[in-house]
């Protein structure tokens, strides 16, 4: 009888806990005895959960192009300020032993604000910057044309409204390729 044992990043080791002896323990469909079940988590949702049980959200994740660095961008809507120093060290401490313990192999992992021109991704993030201006790229041209700059009017019914400098237009938010917030500069 062969048992198959799924390794790789994209399975997590689950141990289960039993008050029983083994022989007394858990049989499954095949009659073997469960002593630990496999849970499929990619790594984006693994930061997910680890970064947000913090209190924060995970904004962003970048990895080079063999997944030897990892850089997570983290923010927290309601705090004065932005991100800290402290708040990438408590992130960073908590993901390295999340990692550790998930067997996520990476040489360095950098911890940071989206910065002044963050990345808008979710349809929460065009939410909470409706005002602000915005610089986006479509997957598909619509007219002729890819690239976008103006204020962000309103996000509905999976459409953002955009004023731009010749009008007004209405772009289709499964169509956004890349936005990002445009920096402003107090003088």
């Amino acid at each position: 009888m062969a048992s198959e044992i799924y390794v790789g990043a994209k399975y997590r080791y689950n141990p289960t806990v039993f008050s029983a002896s083994p022989c007394r323990g858990n049989f499954y469909g095949d009659g073997l005895f469960a002593h630990f079940l496999f849970v499929a988590m990619d790594l984006q949702e693994l930061l997910d959960k680890t970064v947000s049980g913090l209190g924060f959200e995970l904004v962003d994740v970048e990895q080079s192009p063999r997944g030897r660095v990892l850089r997570i961008f983290i923010d927290k809507a309601d705090k004065l300020g932005g991100i800290d120093v402290e708040d990438c060290a408590l992130v960073s401490n908590q993901l390295s032993r999340v990692l550790a313990v998930e067997n996520i192999d990476y040489d360095q992992l950098e911890i940071s604000s989206p910065g002044l021109d963050r990345v808008l991704r979710k349809p929460s993030d065009f939410e909470r910057f409706v005002g602000s201006e915005i610089n986006l790229r479509l997957r598909l041209p619509m007219n002729g044309r890819r690239n976008f700059n103006g204020v962000l009017q309103h996000v509905q019914d999976g459409k953002i409204g955009l004023v731009i400098d010749t009008g007004e237009v209405e772009l289709e938010l499964s169509n956004v390729d890349k936005a990002r917030l445009v920096p402003k500069f107090d003088k």
